[in-house]
């Protein structure tokens, strides 16, 4: 039977696939993507060297980071590309656990619809598999204490940097989330991270405070100890410059020395209103004129010159202050209230140190390389992460495996009580989660199916807090190991694997637009005006 003429002319230079075939090959690139970065699972997992089309390089330990650098074009791959995006950014950890539990229950669910059952079915088994699963999860969890905590936070960093980097980073984290706590929030972006080449990584270090590599417009401008007023200026203090090209005729004998003279009133303006407000404290985002610079000094207030708008908005939000565009302009309102300030020389660099009624931190990373600063900034950041959600909730979950395990065993169980298909589902699903312990064995070095059993065997025996050891490929007890992992990564891991897969399992058709080669419009306009002989 012909098509529709319809149909002809919408779909005449579109590729479609439809029916099993387009599942098939949404599975297909699924799997290849999670094998792309399974080998980087637990603190035995490998690192990858990413190359970019400039021949920079990138070593890192971290899924996401591998992904986002890679060129992915299938839109199947880029949606579980995103889904570990968002992991990254809500937990800052399992991002390669997202990924391949995704791929996982893709590829049970694909055997599944070979059987006969049909998508819609297996959707809906993997939704109460989620649901039961979430709730599952307080019957594992534990209530954590400082030294938990702690742990949790080092497990976070295993096999990304080396032992004693992981130790050092863990604590920086952790302290880090102490200093930025307030009315029991942790805000990490409250922490600025500075990078200086030389000195090894161990002597990365932690300031209270916002450090910048920054030093007073004027030597004799005298630090205060104790707390005061500060403003932020979004712009500077300086002569007015014209936006066009302007000339200035000098028509009469003190014309110039007028114009001066009103120029050098319009800096001193804006400083007696800085007097005037209470300003003790200044941070300006462009220049300070070498007049105002003097008129400062005279009145006691301390300047700071080409501040960074980020850090400008580090310290608005550190010291309660609102950003103003005008000196002449500010209002006591406008103030924002700082703790202490001071200079400190610290790896051969003066820092100005500031610190705001909500405390504020810097990390100052030292390295031999830009490749070593950028993996140790990351590392900090997801360590940071995680400490924040400890501070938040301080309820962990078993690590090594144990908790997937846990939550496998019981729904198989759960599944016994389900009369439909969807019984089916619900055990692809548990078996996709399964595909965490495998690849930490497998990527030890140990046979992933043999240590799944063993360890299956021994949560029947000894409890649901045995998890995978992976020196000697045996189950141990994870909370005395102190292998431990926050409840909100594990949680966001099986929800987004969830949804992303029910989303990809239900797409049904897939539709590529055959698009030709096009040239620039002024190109196209010249090869048309050219004679042909």
């Amino acid at each position: 039977m012909a098509k529709p003429m319809a149909e002809e002319t919408i779909l005449e230079s579109t590729e479609r696939t439809s029916g099993r075939e387009a599942l098939r090959k949404n599975v297909q690139a699924a799997i290849a993507l999670a094998g792309a970065v399974r080998s980087t699972l637990g603190p035995k997992g490998l690192d990858k060297l990413l190359i970019d089309d400039q021949g920079r390089t990138l070593v890192t330990n971290d899924g996401v980071t591998v992904l986002e650098n890679a060129r992915v074009e299938h839109p199947v791959a880029k949606m579980i590309i995103n889904t570990s995006s968002t992991q990254d950014k809500v937990a800052r950890d399992g991002t390669s656990t997202t990924v391949v539990m995704c791929a996982e229950m893709l590829r049970n669910a694909w055997e599944l619809v070979r059987q006969g059952i049909h998508p819609a079915i297996v959707a809906r088994g993997f939704s109460q598999a989620e649901k039961y699963a979430i709730d599952a999860l307080r019957d594992i969890s534990i209530d954590a204490n400082e030294k938990q905590i702690r742990s949790a936070i080092r497990t976070s960093l295993s096999g990304k940097l080396d032992h004693a980097m992981e130790k050092h980073l863990s604590e920086l984290s952790h302290k880090a989330s102490k200093i930025i706590l307030s009315d029991k929030r942790s805000d990490p972006t409250l922490v600025k991270i500075t990078k200086q080449n030389g000195g090894a990584m161990t002597d990365t270090e932690l300031i209270t405070g916002l450090a910048l590599a920054k030093s007073k417009i004027h030597p004799d401008m005298v630090e205060r100890g104790e707390k005061g007023k500060i403003l932020i200026l979004d712009g500077g203090i300086e002569k007015k410059q014209p936006k066009f090209d302007a000339k200035l005729k000098i028509s009469t004998t003190g014309m110039l020395d007028a114009f001066k003279k009103s120029e050098s009133k319009l800096l001193r303006l804006q400083v007696e209103n800085l007097v005037r407000i209470g300003c003790d404290l200044l941070a300006c985002k462009d220049g300070v004129d070498d007049e105002a610079r003097q008129m400062l000094l005279d009145h006691g207030i301390v300047a700071y010159r080409r501040v960074e708008k980020n850090d400008l908005d580090l310290i608005s939000r550190a010291c309660n202050a609102n950003l103003v565009l005008d000196a002449s302009r500010a209002t006591e309102e406008d103030l924002g209230t700082f703790a202490s300030t001071k200079e400190e020389l610290r790896g051969g660099v003066n820092h100005w140190i500031l610190n705001g009624t909500d405390s504020g931190a810097t990390l100052i990373v030292r390295g031999s390389t830009d490749e070593v600063l950028s993996e140790v900034e990351r590392c900090f950041a997801d360590g940071l992460g995680v400490a924040c959600q400890l501070q938040e909730e301080p309820v962990l979950l078993p690590g090594a495996g144990s908790t997937q395990v846990a939550i496998a065993r019981r729904l198989r169980r759960y599944a016994e009580s389900i009369p439909g298909r969807e019984q089916m589902a619900i055990e692809a699903w548990a078996d996709a989660i399964e595909s965490i312990p495998r690849a930490l064995a497998l990527n030890a070095g140990y046979d992933g199916t043999d240590c799944l059993l063993k360890l299956t065997a021994s949560q029947n025996l000894d409890g649901d807090f045995m998890g995978l050891g992976l020196e000697k490929g045996e189950p141990i007890n994870t909370i005395t190991e102190g292998i431990l992992e926050p409840i909100g990564i594990t949680k966001q891991a099986i929800s987004g694997a969830t949804e992303t897969a029910i989303s990809i399992l239900r797409i049904d058709d897939v539709l590529w637009a055959q698009m030709d080669a096009q040239l620039p419009e002024e190109v196209e306009q010249g090869l048309q005006g050219m004679n042909p002989e």
